[in-house]
């Protein structure tokens, strides 16, 4: 292929598609290839969604379940490897969604998409809140190397997703794996929040919770009894550093597609929140190699077991 590359002065990877595209060393033939590449240069063509309704339909599937375009087209690459009529790029996706003119993937679905809204202040702005002091709180420094690195299962993040009207609900994400927790909590009180998760925590097979690490607000100002109640310690960021939980804050942004910001969410059940976690435990991760967050620590506890 190299010595036909340098004879034709192209690049040698434009001579090995060429010859994979149509039928491989074995059975190229330069007719039907030049009959082909006619057929491939006729206008106007059928979207590639369009042409391939199993595609579309697997697509409008999780787009559905609320994968975005990068997951779904991720997934597909590895369910499907050696099968091109199965697979799609992100942004073929995306053009398909917005330009309704294609027409094999409705609008409504848009509605399926991750939407952030980013509120912007300036840079000198003075906040008006008073900062809780945490009696006994152990440094986010001071937490094990391993929870770091995610080398090891067992380190969780967590915080609270405010709704509206007053309510909350707490979320716990395993470092390593990704996978998330959602509990119901019945206020913001720190008796609340501390049984409620206490609660919740006892459920998980032993030692899958080694450290949890949280922001410095009041609704864990007893998270020694949390300690005490379910052998797990606690560890805290830093003031005014969210980063430093950067897992959850991804997660809780991934919750907002379910719990817009403003919506109550005093009425959802703890049966409704597993449901969405289980949801979100199904989606493909890119950071994960697309594979699932419930693939992963299921996976990696099975190992450690």
């Amino acid at each position: 292929m190299r010595g036909i590359a340098r004879r034709l002065g192209r690049d040698p990877a434009t001579v090995c598609r060429e010859i994979n595209r149509n039928g491989g060393v074995v059975h190229y033939r330069a007719t039907r290839a030049e009959e082909a590449a006619w057929d491939r240069a006729k206008r106007p063509q059928r979207y590639v969604l369009h042409r391939r309704s199993e595609l579309a339909q697997l697509v409008t599937r999780k787009l559905k379940l609320r994968w975005s375009p990068q997951q779904i087209a991720g997934w597909l690459k590895q369910h499907f490897p050696h099968d091109v009529d199965m697979n799609v790029s992100h942004e073929t996706i995306y053009r398909t969604l917005f330009v309704q003119a294609r027409g094999a993937l409705k609008k409504e679905l848009t509605a399926y998409l991750r939407r952030r809204t980013l509120l912007r202040r300036r840079k000198n702005a003075v906040s008006t809140n008073t900062r809780f002091h945490l009696k006994d709180a152990v440094s986010i420094s001071q937490r094990p190397a391993e929870a770091e690195d995610r080398a090891v299962p067992g380190h969780w993040e967590g915080d609270l997703l405010f709704g509206g009207l007053h309510s909350h609900i707490a979320t716990l994400v395993e470092r390593r794996s990704r996978y998330a927790m959602l509990v119901k909590v019945q206020g913001k009180d720190s008796e609340s929040v501390v049984r409620a998760l206490s609660e919740h925590v006892q459920r998980l097979p032993q030692g899958l919770m080694s450290t949890l690490t949280w922001d410095r607000g009041s609704e864990m100002a007893l998270h020694q009894q949390f300690s005490i109640a379910t052998d797990v310690k606690v560890y805290f960021c830093d003031p005014s550093s969210p980063w430093q939980r950067g897992t959850n804050e991804n997660t809780n942004g991934l919750l907002r597609q379910y719990f817009p910001k403003g919506k109550s969410l005093a009425h959802v059940t703890q049966e409704q929140l597993d449901q969405v976690a289980a949801e979100l435990n199904g989606r493909p991760r890119m950071t994960l190699g697309f594979k699932t967050p419930a693939e992963v620590l299921f996976k990696t506890v099975a190992l450690t077991g």
